[in-house]
């Protein structure tokens, strides 16, 4: 349900550590050199504004594998939904308006966010056998195993609404679930299963970009990546494939709460998201919308839901 305060953001920013970009063992992602791209209907507020802001010092989470080191974010890193004015706002009021573990300003549009009825309508392997009634929809998308069934089952507060496999792989169509009777989820297949056959890979990733590219109801696609892990090339791979196409995108950043003691050599969840906005910063103008998630807690559920209902009010409206 809405959040009855807005919460207020927390991130740690880290070194930037070294990864190369290339992309060739993915033949649907087939990305170009970094590209500037041309701004999408939802858009970041533009950076000559912000150059002269200072950086807004934010509050670190108490948790006890978090480093007591100051937090600060410049407003060039924040998305800014349209017709959202924060000149105006001090470091604190503008504190208190971004969504909890994003870089995510509420709107005026940020309404109506509660899930009171969620139904499963279809399954497609085509664009053109999709529902054609014309509501907004929201697609999941990411490498298999990611945690995709889990988060679509803790949007809707519902277990088994979409179902859960400890075998990836298991979605192979476009699956459409309508929420509210108002809007959609869509459940796309997960990439990067390897034990999938060849041929029916090739056809997931065909449907998968013709459905990007050509529904014309897609408000925005929610990539969900692993931040339990090391950055994945597969996922940047994706993610700059969407930035090159233009496709409005938020990263979903899945299992934050699972945390690696840096005694044992692995990284916390928010070094692994740093390390993946800055190898994806050369695909996009300014820093996209992301959210940390996780479906044991239940973390960024409500966050998600506003950010949703902002972009779909406003979509709905222009």
């Amino acid at each position: 349900m809405i959040l009855a305060q807005l919460p207020r953001f927390h991130l740690s920013i880290l070194a930037r550590p070294s990864f190369s970009l290339s992309s060739s063992h993915f033949n649907f992602l087939n990305p170009k050199p970094p590209v500037t791209v041309a701004r999408t209907l939802f858009s970041f507020a533009s950076k000559s504004n912000l150059a002269t802001v200072e950086p807004i010092p934010l509050p670190v989470s108490d948790s006890s594998d978090l480093d007591d080191a100051p937090v600060e974010i410049s407003l060039d890193k924040l998305f800014i939904p349209p017709e959202t004015d924060v000149s105006g706002d001090d470091p604190a009021s503008l504190t208190a308006r971004i969504l909890k573990g994003s870089n995510i300003v509420l709107s005026k549009y940020a309404r109506d966010a509660q899930v009171v009825q969620a139904d499963y309508v279809k399954s497609s392997v085509k664009t053109e056998d999709c529902p054609a009634d014309g509501l907004p929809e929201f697609a999941l998308v990411g490498r298999s195993n990611v945690g995709k069934s889990s988060l679509l089952n803790s949007l809707v507060r519902r277990k088994r609404l979409a179902l859960t496999s400890k075998k990836p792989g298991k979605t192979q169509c476009i699956n459409h679930f309508r929420i509210n009777d108002k809007w959609y989820l869509v459940d796309l297949p997960g990439y990067g299963y390897a034990s999938a056959p060849h041929e029916l890979k090739q056809d997931w990733n065909k449907f998968t970009k013709d459905y990007f590219l050509n529904r014309s109801t897609l408000v925005s696609v929610f990539l969900l990546v692993d931040a339990s892990i090391p950055v994945k090339q597969i996922d940047l791979d994706y993610a700059s494939w969407l930035g090159q196409n233009q496709v409005p995108m938020t990263m979903i950043f899945t299992k934050c709460d699972k945390r690696k003691k840096k005694k044992n050599g692995g990284k916390r969840p928010e070094e692994n998201i740093k390390e993946f906005q800055d190898l994806i910063q050369g695909f996009f103008e300014t820093t996209p919308p992301w959210i940390m998630t996780s479906s044991v807690t239940n973390q960024g559920r409500d966050e998600i839901l506003l950010h949703m209902a902002q972009l779909r009010n406003y979509w709905l409206k222009h």
